[in-house]
């Protein structure tokens, strides 16, 4: 997630599309297509109708062909090969088949990781196979050690809800009827955990009660599917309570079709469905495991599993040829909506024009610039050591594993950027005079030049380190086992710090929390900045913060735990708190125990108050807008209403405004970051309420000596409501306070019938 904290500041929905040059798109249904006359070609018609024309034209055998992310082709009917596994986490990918970057484009926009989004992929002149991209990733951060937290928005579920619609809708774009691209929201549900102590992602059966499921790990899939209309889930790895998520029909078609209305596809994560019975041991045999995922609602394998056994799955009776049509008409109705069967798609009113000159351009690495910039948290700033000032910092010392290493900017599933900045280059913009040392061999530091650092330190005006981690310590497959950063960079750091005239500066990139208590605690460490992976521009952006072109104003999306957090198994799924065991629970709403740096925590240069002011509607809702719903007993002694008896149109009627007022004292203009929390009076109780939870997030820019006021809507039914023990949202009756931040003032809701 590195950078994510700029999703509590930048939850960009631009949509940069990127489109080429060169090549010949592959599409169905030109004028010469042997199939121009067949319904499926009828663009007028529903994308579901057209799907289940083409697929009742198929053969059995052509039908499994397309039951893998690398689709066969069928020529007799003009259906060109497709393959669907594009990456576009924070910017199109290596990863995956799709894409290809060999052409009129060899480079695409690099954005911080977990931020930007690029679609319309390398499509129009023949630089892509595919227009499905496999992301958001909207798992919930829910262990600091996650390979994978990197690609998150964070470990609040309401931040990761309000990003996956934000992303998705900007992949999918606005055209009513067509897909810009097909945004696919993963890896449902509960995956968070690669390798530890000797448990694998590919065979863990995460234990997770159905408390958690609804107010944690669930939320933000149901707004892709549910506000953002993601036009694509995948399932993960992960057993849940004993069923893989891939085999699981609760989850595939009670849930995200029954109960969330998917209108999409369905796939697996890479080999899942091999992995049914080669790891998990779910199915005895290759065909009982096809037909097992089939019938659970699976629509694609990605991989060949499917392919390679579905036939004989069909010839032995394990599933029917009806569940396979099923499937591929989830499949190719959203073919149907990105336009694959509407002839050459440079004919498209709404994309058809973009090309190469649409890649890399200025407003692109503008915004990886504003989003790079957004993105970085000032954990500490003792005696204003930043900004620095410029006129002042005659020679300065740039030391650090990551410094000056282009690959420290990418974070994971990353493509070839426009262009790069590393920190070294930012900071050489500023001063003329900059000697540079890596101190140690890698981030890993095994080795540390500790000597040469202190001597180099000793002799400059102003010193910079850059530090923290690399994809060899975090990535996918691969969790690590400590929070304190690698190898002797703690010693090298003290050192320097000790050796410098003046007070260090410490940089940090990496995508998860770092213990760094040490530095936090150490007064010849002045100021300390998480930058994360922040793409082509991080460099660039540091350098603004640094030297006062730009006012940082992001929030950190995770808590930040001691080393000691390390003792909790990755592999207990609990979020709440159990005291009676010395479990200390986990993420802002339920941990209880020490913390380095907080949920949302970031600093400013500039001096900020805000307050909560009147709002459009009374603070005690209407006794009529919950006429007929009678309360019933909580659990714990109270009673609570129930969502699902409050109905939709009920909850409507209970959304109110909240208004916020910022001050901005100064000394400098800059954004400010608002952060909405509910807070309930019996948090504590045997209802297991978390202890406060964030309802809405907004930035403003506010200059200095003014003031602004910001307004979000206060959804009762999602935002004060909580989950019982069994998964049922309710909201309690009596008293709900709302609270901006750590600030004491509170604005109490009254929910009594």
């Amino acid at each position: 997630m590195a950078v994510a904290a700029g999703v509590l500041l930048v939850l960009t929905a631009a949509v940069l599309l990127l489109l080429v040059e060169g090549g010949e798109p592959p599409y169905s249904c030109g004028p010469r297509s042997p199939s121009s006359g067949y319904a499926f070609c009828d663009a007028r018609l529903p994308p579901a109708r057209r799907a289940a024309d083409l697929v009742s034209r198929l053969t059995a055998a052509e039908k499994v062909a397309q039951l893998g992310d690398e689709a066969g082709g069928v020529a007799r009917l003009g259906v060109p090969p497709y393959k669907w596994w594009s990456e576009g986490l924070h910017g199109l990918s290596y990863w995956g088949h799709g894409m290809h970057f060999n052409g009129a484009v060899t480079a695409i926009t690099s954005f911080p990781q977990a931020i930007g989004t690029e679609a319309r992929a390398l499509y129009n002149l023949g630089q892509a196979e595919g227009l499905t991209i496999w992301s958001p990733n909207v798992n919930i951060y829910r262990d600091p050690r996650w390979g994978r937290g990197q690609e998150t928005p964070g470990e609040d579920p309401t931040t990761a809800s309000k990003y996956a619609v934000a992303f998705v809708k900007g992949l999918q774009g606005s055209t009513p009827g067509t897909l810009q691209t097909s945004a696919c929201c993963k890896h449902a549900t509960a995956y968070d955990l690669e390798e530890w102590n000797g448990v694998a992602r590919y065979n863990f059966n995460a234990k997770v009660t159905a408390q958690d499921l609804a107010d944690t790990f669930n939320p933000p899939f149901k707004s892709c599917v549910v506000d953002a209309k993601a036009s694509c889930v995948m399932c993960a790895y992960t057993d849940i309570n004993g069923v893989p998520a891939c085999a699981s029909s609760d989850l595939l078609s009670k849930t995200f079709r029954g109960q969330w209305g998917l209108d999409g596809y369905v796939s697996s994560d890479c080999d899942a469905v091999a992995l049914l019975r080669d790891a998990q041991r779910y199915a005895p045999t290759p065909e009982d495991t096809v037909a097992v995922a089939i019938k659970a609602g699976l629509d694609l394998n990605c991989g060949n599993y499917t392919q390679v056994h579905g036939m004989a799955a069909l010839q032995q009776g394990k599933m029917r040829e009806s569940d396979v049509d099923r499937a591929l008409t989830n499949l190719f109705a959203v073919r149907m909506r990105l336009g694959h069967f509407d002839g050459d798609p440079r004919s498209n009113a709404a994309y058809g024009h973009l090309g190469a000159a649409d890649v890399c351009t200025q407003a692109h690495r503008d915004l990886a610039l504003e989003a790079a910039q957004d993105g970085i948290v000032l954990l500490k700033n003792d005696a204003g050591a930043l900004p620095l000032d410029r006129a002042t910092v005659r020679s300065a010392a740039v030391i650090g594993p990551n410094a000056n290493d282009p690959a420290a900017l990418n974070g994971n599933y990353f493509g070839p950027p426009c262009e790069t900045t590393t920190p070294l280059q930012g900071v050489q913009r500023y001063i003329s005079s900059v000697r540079f040392l890596a101190g140690c061999d890698s981030p890993a530091c095994g080795f540390a030049a500790t000597g040469q650092a202190a001597a180099l330190a000793s002799s400059s005006d102003q010193v910079i380190m850059f530090m923290g981690l690399s994809q060899d310590q975090e990535k996918e497959g691969l969790d690590r086992t400590s929070l304190l950063l690698p190898g002797k960079q703690q010693s090298l750091i003290t050192a320097v710090a000790s050796a410098a005239r003046r007070s260090v500066i410490l940089v940090l990139l990496t995508g998860g929390p770092v213990d760094v208590t040490f530095a936090k605690n150490n007064p010849k460490i002045g100021a300390i900045l998480w930058a994360g992976y922040p793409g082509q521009a991080g460099g660039l952006a540091i350098a603004k913060v640094l030297f006062g072109d730009h006012n940082p104003s992001g929030r950190l999306p995770v808590t930040w735990y001691p080393e000691e957090f390390t003792r909790i198994p990755m592999t207990d799924m609990r979020m709440r708190a159990d005291p009676a065991t010395g479990y200390p629970g986990r993420s802002y709403r339920f941990y209880q125990g020490n913390q380095v740096y907080k949920f949302g925590y970031g600093l400013s240069y500039s001096k900020f108050s805000r307050r909560l002011v009147a709002a459009a509607k009374p603070r005690r809702p209407n006794r009529n807008l919950l006429a007929g719903v009678i309360p019933k007993p909580a659990g714990d002694g109270g009673e609570s209403y129930h969502v699902e008896e409050i109905g939709e149109e009920g909850c409507e009627r209970l959304k109110f405004p909240a208004t916020v007022e910022v001050h901005n004292h100064g000394p400098m203009d800059g954004k400010h970051s608002v952060l909405v929390f509910v807070r309930w009076p019996n948090a504590t109780a045997g209802a297991s309420r978390p202890a406060r939870q964030l309802v809405g997030f907004s930035s403003q820019h506010v200059r200095a000596g003014e003031k602004a006021r910001l307004t979000m809507e206060i959804n009762p039914c999602e935002h004060l409501s909580r989950a019982r023990e069994d998964g049922t949202k309710v909201i309690d009756r009596g008293s709900h306070f709302l609270k901006v931040g750590e600030e004491d003032d509170e604005w109490e809701i009254n929910f009594d019938a």
